[in-house]
């Protein structure tokens, strides 16, 4: 099909569907409860808590706002690789005959090739969306931590719903942030396929072993914990 070979199709599908699946199993089942991310997703409510006993709360605007910085990054990193994308797209025959001198690719054509760069083309343009739709509600954020009550209302009902609400915000921030940076991590994997279809699922996988790691790894559970290493 479109001149993809048969392991090409396969390779696509694992691919995707380890992306898929470990997507849904850090978001959305009860083993994705215990991992980093969503450890962190309490630290946050517990953040906004302490938030609303302080009285002067700027070092809480700060956190707010390196954290928008740092999603700024990452958003202009994504622009810069759609840019380079779209360059190499451009060059696509140059491209061939740089593979083509490795000794494990597999020879393709012009057309193949620009297929793969518009899947990778792809992957930015939904990275860009995630870390640009994450900076945006940091700064709702921001907006709402400048609305919460003084501290001597933190007992008050309003006062505890306006830090939950910030809570919520700050935490959809970090899971659209997330998302993103998933993109990336899979790029790297996806980066395989330009050289052939047996690359493209190895690199997949190893993406795959190092993200769980990262999740529910000794190293993050003993960071959370506060254990020493």
């Amino acid at each position: 099909m479109y001149g993809f070979t048969t392991l090409d199709l396969i390779a696509i599908a694992w691919f995707i569907g380890a992306w898929g699946g470990y997507s849904v199993m850090i978001e959305w089942t009860s083993l994705g409860r215990h991992g980093l991310n969503n450890r962190l997703h309490r630290y946050r409510e517990d953040w906004m808590r302490e938030m609303l006993r302080r009285e002067m709360r700027m070092v809480d605007g700060q956190i707010i706002g390196s954290l928008q910085n740092g999603t700024a990054f990452f958003a202009s990193t994504s622009l810069l690789a759609i840019g380079g994308t779209l360059a190499l797209m451009r060059s696509a025959s140059d491209v061939i005959e740089i593979f083509a001198t490795l000794p494990f690719a597999t020879r393709t054509t012009a057309g193949v090739l620009e297929m793969k760069f518009i899947g990778l083309l792809i992957i930015f343009i939904y990275a860009f969306f995630k870390f640009s739709w994450s900076y945006r509600l940091f700064n709702y954020a921001a907006i709402l931590l400048g609305a919460t009550p003084p501290a001597r209302e933190a007992s008050k009902p309003e006062g505890k719903q306006a830090a939950a609400r910030c809570a919520r915000v700050v935490t959809l921030a970090g899971r659209h942030f997330n998302r993103g940076q998933r993109a990336f991590f899979f790029a790297l994997g996806y980066l395989g396929w330009f050289a052939n279809a047996w690359v493209l699922m190895v690199a997949t996988l190893a993406v795959l072993i190092v993200t769980v790691l990262r999740q529910f790894g000794p190293a993050s559970r003993w960071v959370i914990k506060n254990e020493r290493l």
